[in-house]
């Protein structure tokens, strides 16, 4: 009867190239900024409750109240 060794086998991590790990940080950044334009592009269309009409004569007041 034959009897298994069963020996414990660290995975060695081989060393990878240095142009991997710069395409690898390159991309990596490619995805950072892309979903943070995403996400700043994903925000509500109208921050505020107003309507556009009052927001109009708001601005229209401070223009005339900066010009007197």
């Amino acid at each position: 009867m034959r009897t298994h060794r069963h020996r414990c086998e660290v995975a060695v991590l081989e060393r990878t190239s240095t142009t991997a790990r710069y395409a690898r940080g390159f991309a990596a950044a490619v995805v950072a900024v892309a979903t943070l334009v995403l996400a700043a592009n994903a925000g509500p269309a109208r921050a505020s409750g107003e309507r556009p009409a009052e927001q109009a004569d708001q601005v229209q007041q401070v223009t005339r109240h900066s010009s007197e």
